[in-house]
C-alpha cells in the first residue's frame, strides 16, 4: 500500500443513512481513483455506524464496507478498514471512558472479534486493519493496555492478518517512542501529519485556537509575516506565535524522526495514514505543501493515505465531483 486516500463521511462521521449513504460513495469513484494511480483507500467505519448499542451489527453499513471493499478487490486496490471513533472514544474527548473502564476496554476487542470474523474471507494481502484512529491516552501505558488486549482479541482471529498500530496523542510523530510494538511481522506502525496547523487548518471552524486566524498565510517559511502577528489581539497572538516557527521540507524531515527509529528498532513498516491542507488556503500553497511531504515520504518509503478523498481536504468536492489541486500536488 503505497498511494491512498481516506474515504471519509461515508461509515463515519456523518449522520447520512439510506439512499443518501448508499449513493456519497460509488463504485464509479473507485475506477476513478485507481485510474489516477491509488493503489489503496482507507475506510473508516464508525461504532455506531456499524452496530447498534447493544452490539448487533447494523446489516446495511457491513453491507456497505463489503460493497466497498469488493469495488476495491475489483479494481485492484487494497484497503485498511479503520475503526475511527467509538461510542467510548473520540479523537476530541479529554477523557475517553476507554481507558477509564475496563468493560470499554473489552467492548473494544470485541467489536474487532466480530469485525474480523464478519471480513474473514478479505485477503489477507489486500485488506488491513486499523485498530484505533487518533488515540488521545492521557498516559502511553493506557493506549498500550487498552491496544494489546484488542491486537490479542484479533490476532487470536487471524493470524496473519496486518495490523495497523497507531501512536499516542492523535497519532503524532512525537510519541513513537512510548508506543508499544508486538514482535510480530504482520504489524504496520500509523502516524498523522498536520504541521503546520496555521497552514494545513486555516481557518478550519474546528479548530477554535490558531484556526481563528483570518490573515494571510505562506509555506514555506514563517506561516504569518511578523508584521500581522504583532496586529493581532490576545490571546489569538499568543496562540499564533506558538505555532509560528519557520517551516518547509527539511522541517517535515526532522519530524520523521522518531517513527524512522522505531521501524529501525521493530522492523515494522511505516504509514502515513492522515495528512492534508484544507480548502480555505490557496492552490499554490496547497500544491507546494503537499509535494514536499509526500516526497519526504516516499523518499524514505513510507505508504499514505491523504486526508481525503470527497471533503474540506478532499481530491474532490462538491456534488459535481469537481477535481481540485490536491491531486496535481499528490501525483504530480
Amino acid at each position: 500500500m503505497k498511494r491512498g486516500t481516506n474515504i471519509s463521511h461515508w461509515l463515519s462521521q456523518s449522520e447520512k443513512r439510506g439512499k443518501e449513504r448508499r449513493e456519497w460513495f460509488t463504485r464509479e469513484d473507485v475506477r476513478f481513483l485507481a485510474g489516477a494511480g491509488f493503489d489503496h483507500l482507507r475506510l473508516p467505519v464508525d461504532e455506531e455506524q456499524m452496530w447498534d448499542a447493544a452490539g448487533k451489527r447494523e446489516g446495511e453499513a457491513f453491507e456497505l464496507l463489503n460493497r466497498g471493499l469488493d469495488w476495491c478487490e475489483e479494481a485492484g486496490m487494497g484497503a485498511v478498514v479503520d475503526l475511527h471513533i467509538l461510542r467510548s472514544h473520540h479523537f476530541l474527548d479529554k477523557q475517553p471512558a476507554l481507558y477509564e473502564r475496563a468493560q470499554e476496554a473489552e467492548r473494544f476487542a470485541g467489536l474487532w472479534r466480530d469485525l474480523s470474523r464478519g471480513l474473514r474471507g478479505r485477503s489477507v494481502e489486500r485488506v488491513a486493519f486499523e485498530l484505533m484512529n487518533e488515540p488521545v491516552a492521557k498516559e502511553a501505558a493506557d493506549w498500550n493496555r487498552v491496544a494489546k488486549g484488542a491486537y490479542d482479541v484479533l490476532r487470536a482471529e487471524e493470524a496473519g492478518r496486518v495490523i495497523v498500530l497507531a501512536s499516542n496523542r492523535w497519532n503524532s510523530v512525537d510519541t513513537f517512542d512510548e508506543l508499544w510494538v508486538p514482535a510480530d511481522g504482520n504489524v504496520m506502525l500509523t502516524f498523522h501529519y498536520y504541521h503546520p496547523l496555521l497552514v494545513t487548518h486555516h481557518l478550519a471552524p474546528w479548530h477554535k485556537s490558531t484556526g481563528a486566524y483570518a490573515g494571510a498565510i505562506a509555506y514555506p517559511g514563517k506561516p504569518v509575516a511578523e508584521e500581522d502577528v504583532a496586529g493581532l489581539e490576545e490571546p489569538l497572538r499568543g496562540e499564533v506565535v506558538k505555532e509560528n516557527g519557520f517551516f518547509d521540507r527539511g522541517v517535515m524531515e526532522a519530524d520523521l524522526a522518531k517513527p524512522l527509529a522505531a521501524r529501525g528498532r521493530t522492523g515494522c513498516a511505516l504509514y502515513c495514514g492522515e495528512f492534508g491542507v484544507i480548502n480555505k488556503v490557496a492552490d499554490d500553497i496547497r500544491v507546494r505543501w503537499y509535494r514536499d511531504f509526500v516526497s519526504v515520504l516516499e523518499g524514505h518509503g513510507i505508504g499514505w493515505a491523504n486526508w481525503d478523498f470527497c471533503g474540506s481536504f478532499g481530491i474532490v468536492e462538491g456534488e459535481g465531483r469537481r477535481v481540485t489541486a490536491v491531486l496535481r500536488g499528490l501525483m504530480g
